[in-house]
């Protein structure tokens, strides 16, 4: 059986993988596809295509971005599949979102000195330049100076919303995050429904809405889901008629839990969903399903 992983992050964004690493990381595994799928960037696909095309690996690299976008003052994340990463506007937009992430970790990182915390970017991204910092990565920063004992303490005490340390970030809204990944010729996947923790009829009412705007897919497979969850999310696919995808949000080190392809050792995503989601757009494929 071909098995997948259809969200996935490299150093370009929050994870600790260069896009090479990925690629041997995947075929070790033998993963059939993966999709790179870095938060609001897509500059470490090309390359991870010109790696896979050095490298000759029976592998299907998928292009796709993870955008951060807001729903009535709640963060949500779409994965786009399949994506055009030349768009222009694409480029644009992402290029911007980053450059607010930028000056809101900047505005981050002057709270915690104020503070007596003589953090950096330069630290919190590891010295890789191209790194997008998240919470995540402050969230690291914390643990390994011995301020926070662990990712729990460090996120309600220094990076929650109510922290003095904490910079709200300015998003794009859900339904142009939507368009942007249509225009760029990609099929708009909501992602880790049940992350947010919204109550269902509110959850309902984005997805129907989101529906409407040309959302075509909803992860029904994730690492954080049990069994039940996968059972439900995989009724609201179908009760709104949305193709279900799957992804282990692997990080790397920053989520040393998750491995690539298994997630928590319980992922077994087939194939069928890439073939699915690719004829949305009608993406070629190298492989069929089995």
């Amino acid at each position: 059986m071909h098995t997948i992983d259809l969200h996935v992050h490299s150093n370009f964004s929050d994870g600790t993988c260069s896009p090479e690493n990925l690629i041997e990381l995947a075929y070790k595994k033998n993963l059939s596809a993966f999709a790179l799928t870095d938060h609001d960037c897509v500059e470490g696909l090309e390359p991870a295509f010109a790696y896979l095309k050095k490298k000759g690996y029976p592998l299907e690299l998928i292009p796709g971005t993870e955008l951060s976008v807001d729903y009535n003052h709640h963060e949500i994340h779409l994965v786009g599949l399949f994506i055009d990463i030349h768009n222009q506007k694409l480029i644009k937009q992402t290029t911007d979102f980053v450059n607010k992430r930028k000056q809101r970790n900047l505005d981050m990182i002057k709270n915690f000195q104020k503070a007596g915390i003589p953090m950096t970017a330069e630290e919190l991204s590891g010295g890789n330049p191209n790194a997008v910092i998240t919470r995540a990565h402050f969230a690291r920063y914390l643990i390994e100076h011995g301020v926070a004992k662990d990712s729990k303490e460090a996120f309600s005490k220094y990076l929650g919303e109510d922290s003095p340390f904490y910079v709200k970030r300015t998003r794009t809204a859900a339904i142009d995050g939507i368009h942007l990944i249509c225009e760029a010729g990609g099929v708009p996947i909501l992602a880790h429904p049940l992350h947010y923790k919204l109550p269902e009829p509110t959850l309902r009412a984005m997805i129907q809405e989101f529906k409407e705007h040309g959302l075509r897919g909803i992860e029904v497979m994730y690492s954080n889901h049990f069994a039940a969850d996968e059972v439900f999310v995989k009724r609201l696919a179908k009760e709104y008629d949305l193709l279900p995808s799957g992804g282990s949000d692997f990080h790397g080190k920053n989520k040393p839990s998750i491995d690539l392809g298994s997630g928590r050792g319980n992922l077994t995503i087939p194939y069928q969903y890439l073939v699915d989601l690719a004829a949305c757009v009608d993406y070629p494929l190298h492989q069929k399903a089995d």
